[in-house]
């Protein structure tokens, strides 16, 4: 099984009311020997609600629906918990729980999955799930108009509008490389 929801709690027995044991992030990995609702019990004997799980072959079907659920989420550079994150770890948990393999990295993210633009980009024609990219950063378009990512700028994962986003980003000196 894997965690589904950002993030669960593993308690000694059948109860909410203990004290739990560990925190688990979405997408951890459980191996389940049992359930008695609502909890699953590990093959180690935690208790897990199974409300948090499902099995390891689902897979989500919008990535940006998924990174929308990080939204708040603090940023940290080589993160990759609901703890904290940076922007690849947020492309790559979202795109890994639609069954999509992504690569780490931004800069491999951008080399596995971004197109380069030419000299005078137009952004016109972005669509939910386009990824943007800038030298050492990744963000995904919600839509038209907006995009979420993980940043240092807003300390964490946020929504802002495209233009808006690439014009702080460009003032700090950096443009977009890939989409």
């Amino acid at each position: 099984h894997k965690v589904t929801a950002l993030r669960t709690f593993v308690f000694p027995g059948p109860s909410i009311k203990l004290p739990p044991t560990e925190a688990l992030s979405f997408g951890s990995r459980l191996l389940i020997a049992r359930v008695e609702e609502p909890f699953a019990i590990t093959a180690f004997g935690g208790h897990v609600p199974v409300a948090h799980l499902a099995p390891i072959e689902t897979m989500e079907t919008d990535f940006v629906a998924v990174a929308e659920r990080f939204l708040g989420v603090p940023y940290l550079w080589g993160g990759k918990t609901s703890l904290g994150l940076d922007c690849s770890a947020l492309v790559q948990l979202a795109l890994d729980a639609c069954g999509r393999p992504c690569p780490r990295d931004s800069d491999l993210q951008e080399h596995a999955l971004g197109f380069p633009l030419a000299m005078s980009p137009s952004l016109a024609g972005l669509q939910r799930g386009d990824l943007l990219f800038w030298n050492g950063h990744v963000a995904i378009a919600r839509d038209a108009g907006s995009l979420i990512h993980a940043n240092a700028f807003h300390m964490a994962v946020a929504v802002e509008p495209i233009e808006a986003a690439i014009s702080r980003i460009r003032a700090a000196g950096s443009e977009v490389t890939s989409m």
